[in-house]
């Protein structure tokens, strides 16, 4: 008998440490696959290295993204390469001020069987069963339907009468907006931009960039794509995401950056009272951990640091504070107080952070 107890806690420490080894090479995996998901990206996509990272980010940690950008930067050509790659359905919906909700989740219709002259109600999917959904100008449809896509992408069902059918996983929206054209528009309220995990800023290529897409997309050569995930892969990796381990200050240091962004904070710093009327909420600090979880297991890593916090702030928080007329009339940008909080909010020692009172 003493030597099954003996025997009982090295089985449970073999066990631990083959899952730890299990997860270590999920992790490794996903990093090998993520630089051949680059590689495969950029035989279509030139440039576009910020865009692209914050997208594969949003992906693994099962976030959603708002492409903000003038058109002709290829964001559809983007977002239909990622699902090529990751062998993933995508849709794409073009918004317009005429589309209903219905339009977009599906609808009951009446069916006749012809042999039993039998009628019944049969759900028509709509564009939104999907892995990957493109909703092409989301400003330019009414609230209603932006509702409808915003639940959806929060819940990940659709409820249609008294039925609920689950949507596609890992289901992933990516929305655009065209940042110029504002009339006629339909603005996101700040309640429903918060579902975005990261809002995207799409810009012009460089001089460079710009010279090889003319003589690579004006050619009768197509890139041929090779497939680095599956569906049920990346969900198995979204899962590994989740178990990345995370040191207290870096907890610490995502709490404070957030509440930093508040001006009725009494620790707010001076620029932030005068150029925001309104700060972030929690959820820009579960992304915050998220994304910098997901960009750290992207680079190989176990392990999250306060730098992989920094380089998620931006797009995590940039549509989640309001600034205020004193900044516009300045020509401050929400980026440029987001970088200038991330230098000005210092970093807590490990020490410290374990005697930080919450």
């Amino acid at each position: 008998m003493n030597q099954n107890a003996n025997d009982a806690p090295l089985t449970d420490g073999n066990a631990k440490i083959d899952a730890s080894e299990m997860e270590a090479q999920a992790i490794r995996g996903l990093a090998s696959a993520y630089s051949r998901m680059r590689e495969e990206i950029g035989k279509v996509i030139i440039g576009q290295e910020d865009v692209v990272d914050q997208l594969l980010v949003a992906l693994f940690s099962r976030g959603h993204c708002l492409l903000v950008g003038v058109p002709g930067l290829a964001k559809t050509l983007l977002v239909s390469t990622v699902a090529s790659i990751l062998q993933l359905t995508f849709r794409r919906i073009q918004f317009t001020p005429d589309l209903m909700p219905s339009d977009i989740t599906g609808t009951d219709v009446l069916q006749d069987d012809p042999e039993t002259g039998h009628r019944s109600f049969q759900f028509m999917q709509g564009p939104l069963f999907t892995h990957i959904l493109l909703a092409d100008e989301i400003n330019r449809t009414p609230p209603k339907t932006q509702a409808a896509l915003l639940e959806a992408m929060q819940e990940r069902h659709v409820t249609v009468g008294s039925n609920t059918y689950r949507l596609p996983s890992p289901f992933f929206v990516l929305a655009t907006q065209n940042p110029i054209e504002q009339e006629g528009t339909y603005p996101l309220p700040e309640a429903q931009l918060d579902r975005f995990m990261f809002n995207v800023m799409v810009d012009y290529p460089t001089a460079a960039e710009e010279l090889r897409i003319l003589k690579q997309t004006t050619g009768s050569h197509t890139p041929e794509l090779k497939p680095a995930l599956t569906g049920q892969q990346i969900l198995a990796l979204q899962e590994v995401v989740r178990k990345v381990p995370v040191a207290e200050h870096v907890f610490v240091y995502a709490r404070d950056l957030v509440r930093a962004t508040r001006p009725n904070e009494k620790d707010a710093p001076g620029f932030i009272k005068k150029y925001l009327s309104w700060g972030a909420g929690p959820r820009a600090g579960q992304y915050l951990i998220l994304g910098a979880k997901a960009r750290a297991i992207l680079e190989g890593r176990f392990h999250v640091t306060t730098d992989d916090v920094k380089s998620v702030a931006v797009p995590v928080m940039r549509h989640r504070i309001l600034t205020t007329f004193q900044a516009d009339s300045d020509g401050i940008s929400p980026d440029d107080v987001i970088r200038k909080l991330v230098s000005h909010v210092k970093v807590e020692v490990k020490e410290k952070a374990k005697q930080a009172k919450y």
